[in-house]
């Protein structure tokens, strides 16, 4: 069953070139014409089913909020039909549904009765927002004196209590602090497993990757890709990488006399476990990834406290000027966890002729992570830190399991630390 229908949806804007210009078209009763329509969405066709979580990607005016504002009812499409099954939440821009003169409580019960609630019900649910909120006594002020973290506060503590059955989120979360958004992440995870229907916007490509069963990428208002979340983004972040390159102009630094010498490990390595996604120009490719223990063994499961060694060969199709070496660490939820590469540690690899073939090792000392399955990328690029050219990349060619340490983790990893306990600072000793 599906919660949103999207068929052949289109939405235009009239734009005018003057204030004067809409007058002239209201006094000639519309008869003739002073604007030009741009179209924000055009022929959507798409569903959501019942429970998924839906992420839209896309850049800046490519049509996301007016995606989600048809979905709300806050517009309506040109052309088209938009059908949605279920009581719907909307988060989306900063205070959209509050009344900036009403307080923040009345704010509250005002979305309640809009969505059908009666005063008791939001009595009953007032408490848990508050609650959720953390606002103290703003909850009583004007919400036109709140911080725009405070309102997406109060407006995602709303949206999460008033039993939403479809939930759309517009990239609001991004203006709140580290913990209150680590909570709402949190809270759309418990919204998943209750089986609510979530349609997510964000540029948080980890936030998407994390909770997306499936994704949009929506380009110009027309749809470029629709599908499984890790593909899409893999060609969106692809997209992108390729749009930087040509908007920069590639530098060229003056090479040094003695430049650092070619990175060869002694074995090449000539296999690639996995391929989920593979992107880039093609003027040089990954041809292998292993990764082994301290002795060059390859391994099978990865241990807490242990250097592991990430060989990644590559051949060059064409002259490489400026190769950079590396890999991407993901884990189980397919976020990016942590990367390098040669440029970001500080090796200048000697420019590839075609036909070179380079091995590089990288020597990693594995901390204490959480027991879950993590993916090794590895990728080959032209250019420098700020401006490059992905030669090929691609996703998840090894995956490993993390074996368990000797305690439990909280959150994502273990930080070695030093307890000191009821101790005064050296140098106030005396």
């Amino acid at each position: 069953m599906n919660s949103v229908e999207f068929i052949d949806v289109s939405k235009s804007y009239a734009v005018y070139e003057s204030p004067g210009d809409r007058l002239k078209e209201l006094v000639t009763l519309n008869r003739r014409r002073f604007h030009r329509d741009f179209w924000a969405l055009r022929d959507l066709t798409f569903s959501v089913r019942t429970g998924e979580t839906f992420c839209v990607i896309g850049e800046n005016g490519s049509g996301k909020s007016t995606l989600l504002q048809c979905v709300a009812g806050i517009l309506q499409p040109t052309t088209g039909t938009v059908e949605t099954r279920g009581r719907v939440a909307a988060l989306l821009e900063l205070g959209s549904g509050f009344n900036p003169e009403f307080s923040g409580r009345d704010n509250v019960y005002l979305n309640g009765s809009i969505l059908g609630f009666s005063t008791a019900q939001m009595d009953q649910k007032f408490k848990e927002i508050e609650q959720f909120a953390e606002i103290g006594d703003f909850i009583d002020q004007p919400v036109k004196t709140y911080s725009s973290g405070m309102a997406v506060r109060l407006a995602f503590a709303v949206a999460i209590h008033v039993d939403p059955q479809i939930l759309l989120v517009d990239e609001a979360l991004a203006v709140g602090d580290i913990y209150f958004r680590q909570r709402c992440m949190r809270k759309v995870h418990e919204l998943r497993t209750r089986g609510i229907t979530i349609l997510f916007v964000s540029h948080a490509i980890g936030d998407v990757k994390a909770i997306g069963d499936r994704t949009l990428w929506l380009e110009e208002g027309r749809i470029r890709e629709l599908g499984d979340t890790e593909k899409v983004v893999g060609k969106y972040l692809a997209a992108m990488v390729e749009k930087d390159s040509a908007y920069l102009t590639l530098s060229r630094r003056p090479r040094p006399e003695r430049a650092a010498e070619r990175v060869v490990a002694p074995e090449v390595v000539e296999h690639i476990p996995n391929i989920d996604h593979r992107h880039g120009d093609g003027r040089a490719e990954v041809i292998g990834i292993a990764v082994m223990d301290a002795y060059g063994t390859p391994i099978h499961l990865l241990q807490p406290h242990s250097r592991i060694i990430v060989r990644v060969s590559v051949r060059a199709k064409e002259d490489i000027p400026q190769p950079i070496i590396g890999f991407m660490l993901r884990n189980h939820l397919g976020m990016d966890f942590s990367g390098t590469n040669t440029a970001r540690l500080g090796y200048e690899v000697a420019p590839m002729q075609a036909g070179d073939v380079y091995t590089v090792d990288f020597h990693v000392d594995f901390p204490e992570l959480y027991p879950g399955s993590f993916s090794f990328s590895p990728a080959i690029a032209d250019g420098t830190l700020h401006s490059y050219r992905m030669c090929d990349w691609i996703d998840n060619a090894v995956t490993l399991q993390m074996g368990h340490g000797d305690g439990q983790i909280y959150g994502f990893m273990h930080l070695p630390c030093r307890v000191v306990v009821n101790s005064r600072l050296e140098g106030q000793l005396g």
